[in-house]
């Protein structure tokens, strides 16, 4: 529906939150940012992301980095307690994806908005 959305000029901006930024300021989100972000591209949308500096972890260099929790996989193949998927198939349920930093606008904080180059942007900030 993002796409749809974005392709008929009814999105004019994509803002999203982040639960992790890496010093280069991939960001890692809620499982579909990345997809969302892919798609405000292609339509030439900006997509922002909007976090406290307590989200940037200086420590992590790069999105690679961060973990990506999984999910258990019975969420994917059951309702309410009855399986709906085949025995057997493979799952992967994350909660969370990686959305590189080119595809950032920029990175709205408390002290400002930080824009690319993010590595020297974010060390900046802490400075």
């Amino acid at each position: 529906m993002a796409g749809w959305l974005m392709k008929k000029g009814l999105i004019q901006k994509v803002i999203v939150g982040a639960d992790r930024i890496a010093a280069n300021g991939d960001v890692a989100n809620k499982i579909g940012t990345y997809s969302v972000a892919v798609l405000a591209q292609r339509h030439n949308i900006p997509f922002y992301v909007a976090a406290p500096l307590s989200t940037l972890d200086t420590s992590t260099p790069h999105g690679d980095l961060i973990p990506i929790e999984e999910r258990p996989f019975e969420e994917v193949t059951h309702i309410k307690g009855q399986r709906i998927a085949p025995e057997g198939i493979k799952i992967r349920n994350p909660a969370f994806d990686v959305t590189p930093n080119e595809l950032v606008s920029a990175i709205i904080t408390e002290k400002g908005i930080i824009k690319a180059p993010y590595t020297e942007a974010i060390r900046h900030i802490f400075s």
